[in-house]
């Protein structure tokens, strides 16, 4: 992985000093950027269910193949794109790609849909010549949270519509965090890690070809677990199940140091590759899915505002309403930020 690394900084400094090289020769001053325009910015969403806001409802494309991807009439693109709207900031978003359970390879390859229901084409399809800015994350679903979080929960194990299968489904669900903190469990993660980097390193530069003159903003994943897991222990309002159900409380901690891992590598390639990045996770301590009435997470196995053949979906650790618009509100800061410097 290292040497990996290093080939692929290197040649981004290649690319940079070429970019460099173009802007002198053309007069435009090294790190300039031009004020937001006043015409709207071409714009393109990417991403996976937490871009789609899968379980907030109503979904696109119910009478397409698209209908499959979960995602919401109202998700944090079209919230973030309404507030900068109000703020005379036009954005012309030309696609919103995002889908729930795409990998971060699914941005430069065919996404299985569930259920045999087809194909989707390529997220970086949507990308052309003239788009300005490029806005979604990935990378959740490649690190394979969905595995970890059934590893840790028996419940989650027995047959449901959550795909995906446990680690090593012979070590018990109780015993995750032993499981996670031995050989085998830490190999494991750091390998899926490091999968997650690559590829995101390679989607930034997919990004960068297809569209070279576009600002890049890279969107991490909000926190899900507290710093304090006692809140874990008590249900939300109106609700029986605790926030992440049958997850023993110690196996907590092990999946928010998971999410701070992905979040922190999520960063560093961001900057590796020039692209600005959106810290979720470190501003959404007070919004988890322990956080009762406040929580911007709904639970595990708390219902959604979805229903597939006639049953209720479980939110899965995806945002709720109230996380959809911190979502959307930090977003729309950061594109306001990048558009005007």
């Amino acid at each position: 992985m290292r040497k990996t690394t290093i080939s692929s900084r290197s040649r981004r400094l290649a690319a940079a000093a070429v970019a460099l090289g173009s802007c002198l020769a053309l007069g435009v001053p090294a790190g300039g950027a031009a004020a937001a325009p006043a015409d709207p910015v071409p714009t393109v969403f990417f991403g996976d269910s937490y871009t789609a806001n899968f379980g907030v409802s109503p979904v696109n494309n119910t009478d397409s193949e698209r209908g499959w991807c979960f995602q919401a009439t109202e998700n944090y693109p079209t919230v973030a794109a309404r507030r900068l709207k109000n703020k005379d900031i036009t954005l012309d978003v030309k696609s919103d790609v995002s889908c729930g359970g795409a990998l971060v390879e699914h941005f430069w390859q065919e996404q299985q849909l569930p259920f045999g229901a087809g194909t989707l084409s390529a997220q970086q399809d949507a990308l052309k010549a003239d788009t300005r800015l490029v806005v979604g994350g990935m990378g959740g679903n490649t690190l394979g949270f969905t595995s970890i979080l059934k590893q840790c929960s028996d419940k989650l194990r027995q047959p449901s519509l959550l795909p995906g299968e446990p680690v090593d489904p012979d070590q018990p669900a109780g015993e995750c965090k032993d499981f996670f903190e031995s050989q085998d469990g830490k190999a494991w993660l750091d390998y899926k890690l490091d999968q997650a980097e690559g590829d995101l390193d390679q989607m930034l530069q997919r990004t960068s070809y297809f569209a070279p003159d576009a600002e890049r903003i890279l969107v991490g994943y909000p926190r899900l677990v507290p710093k304090n897991t006692t809140k874990c222990l008590t249900a939300a309002p109106g609700q029986t199940e605790l926030p992440f159900a049958d997850v023993p409380q110690d196996a907590l901690p092990i999946l928010d140091a998971v999410q701070k891992r992905l979040d922190d590598r999520m960063k560093q390639v961001a900057a590796d590759n020039g692209a600005d990045f959106v810290d979720l996770y470190a501003a959404t301590g007070s919004n988890t899915a322990c956080d009762g009435a406040n929580r911007g997470i709904g639970g595990l196995l708390e219902n959604s505002k979805l229903t597939l053949f006639d049953q209720p979906i479980p939110w899965y650790a995806h945002p709720n309403e109230k996380g959809r618009d911190i979502q959307a509100k930090h977003v729309a800061d950061k594109i306001e930020t990048v558009l005007n410097r």
